[in-house]
């Protein structure tokens, strides 16, 4: 096999695309098969830094590290991240190149990005024995469908068979399967080889007729059906729903070591980053991480997270409204603990000069730390190593926000003051001992008899998932299928389903 191939979609955004593609990744590196994950074009705030220092969405480092291969930038060559005002920005290669407004992507500058994201896809086809390339939202975005960069405008050009998944939990999923192959152009259906059912609940055998029928009415096979299996949402992008129900807190039920467990208190803010910084942390035996924006949910906190942002001044004037601004200066005053990440490292600063992400010119920080910031026009992408409370550390970095330290004691590449701490790094907590060293510290400002586990390891977490997510597909899905799929692309003589686009 050189060079094989196969795009799944969905249904619906968060259908499942994200963990299936991440499934059958890890299921064909584990039958010997050189595999890599592609996706044309993301939208998402979940990003990540590979290792020359391209930034790309992290649900495709997640599906990379199914496939056990190193990202690249050739893995997601297109990321949008939403900013507000109808507005994101667009990274080409792992590099920011403009905001853009979703009229203006979608009305030109979308098709002049085809030629590239096609020539990214074949590279990886030329260097691996199978691509699984991930869809966006529904390919049966009718609106859109003239300027598709990454469902059936890249499935026709690199003539890719393409399987539909859809989520049986929300129910209508028939419907969905039906409609979506319906509304496709009779080119567009002749790459339409089968559909994957997605978060079945109960008894299969009951199912069956429906997909009888459903084959009778399409002419195609439904080739899986996968069960409901909590703790599968590793990385996804679609927002913050998605990590609450499904990350590895889900599958973490070890009882805590010590007598206390710790409560953990996430400020929800807008244009939440990289909001996965926070699994690691609900890794732990013992650590309960909630998301919150009321103040009153910060009482029994024993630390509160200002996470990442895409819009720090905004989310500065979000705290204040809220309140949770003064919470927040009311907890670092009594000596309980405070971690700022990212963007909310900047908003725990005294001072912010912003006029590149919200123009916003000069703006007050809540002054818990002496960091002073200006917002610069080239993005700080980076792969940081370091050292902090007497542990190795490693973390990435992406943020346009320079940070001025002005005092206090040195933490990664930012400070801490009292129980106050701040870093522009993400993915810190990662890092095994220095993440138990951080909660023993924050346990004893916290007056709390909390033990962190010795051996936890997130890394090991990862995998044992990403397994999962490898026998959720070589258990349940017509694997065989699959592999003549990816290797000979979709069979011939598909059947048109009418109408097809309009």
């Amino acid at each position: 096999m050189r060079g094989g191939g196969l795009l799944v979609a969905g249904t619906t955004s968060d259908a499942g695309k994200s963990v299936v593609t991440a499934g059958i990744c890890r299921w064909l590196v584990r039958q010997g098969v050189k595999v890599a994950p592609f996706k044309g074009q993301n939208m998402s705030l979940n990003s990540f830094v590979t290792r020359e220092g391209a930034e790309i969405g992290r649900a495709q480092a997640m599906q990379a590290q199914a496939a056990r291969v190193e990202p690249t930038a050739l893995m997601n060559p297109v990321l949008l991240k939403p900013g507000g005002d109808r507005s994101s920005q667009v990274v080409l290669m792992g590099k920011p190149v403009g905001e853009m407004s979703a009229r203006g992507y979608h009305g030109g500058r979308q098709q002049t990005l085809f030629e590239p994201v096609l020539a990214c896809l074949e590279e990886l086809r030329a260097t691996h024995d199978a691509v699984i390339c991930e869809g966006a939202g529904s390919p049966a975005e009718i609106n859109l469908r003239r300027t598709d960069i990454v469902n059936m405008g890249i499935a026709r050009a690199a003539r890719l068979p393409v399987v539909v998944v859809g989520d049986i939990d929300r129910g209508g999923v028939f419907a969905q399967f039906f409609g979506t192959t319906a509304l496709l152009a009779p080119e567009d259906q002749e790459l339409i080889a089968g559909y994957l059912v997605n978060k079945f609940r109960g008894d299969v055998t009951l199912l069956e007729p429906g997909l009888d029928m459903l084959h009778g009415l399409t002419g195609r096979p439904t080739l899986g059906v996968l069960p409901y299996a909590h703790g599968l949402g590793i990385d996804e992008e679609d927002g913050l729903r998605v990590s609450l129900r499904g990350t590895v807190r889900e599958s973490v039920v070890a009882p805590p070591l010590g007598a206390d467990v710790l409560r953990v208190a996430v400020c929800a803010v807008p244009l939440m980053s990289n909001f996965t910084d926070v699994d690691a942390l609900a890794a732990e035996p013992g650590v309960i991480v909630r998301f919150v924006d009321r103040p009153e949910e910060l009482a029994d906190a024993d630390l509160v997270v200002v996470p990442g942002t895409r819009g720090t001044v905004r989310a500065l004037a979000w705290l204040r409204e809220r309140g949770l601004a003064d919470a927040i200066l009311r907890r670092a005053a009594e000596g309980r603990p405070v971690l700022g990440i990212c963007g909310g490292f900047q908003a725990l600063g005294e001072h912010i000069e912003d006029e590149v992400e919200s123009k916003a010119g000069a703006v007050d920080g809540l002054g818990l730390l002496p960091v002073r910031v200006r917002f610069a026009r080239e993005k700080t992408l980076a792969r940081p190593v370091g050292e902090a409370l007497g542990e190795p550390v490693e973390g990435y970095e992406i943020h346009h926000g320079v940070a001025d330290v002005r005092g206090g004691e040195a933490f990664l590449d930012g400070c801490r003051v009292g129980s106050v701490w701040g870093t522009h790094w993400h993915g810190s907590l990662e890092s095994d001992g220095f993440r138990r060293a951080f909660l023993r510290e924050v346990a004893a400002a916290a007056g709390r008899a909390f033990v962190p586990a010795p051996d936890t390891s997130f890394g090991a977490l990862r995998e044992e998932q990403l397994d999962r997510l490898g026998d959720l597909i070589e258990e349940h899905a017509d694997t065989d299928a699959l592999l003549r799929l990816i290797e000979k692309g979709a069979p011939e003589g598909l059947p048109f389903v009418p109408p097809g686009a309009p």
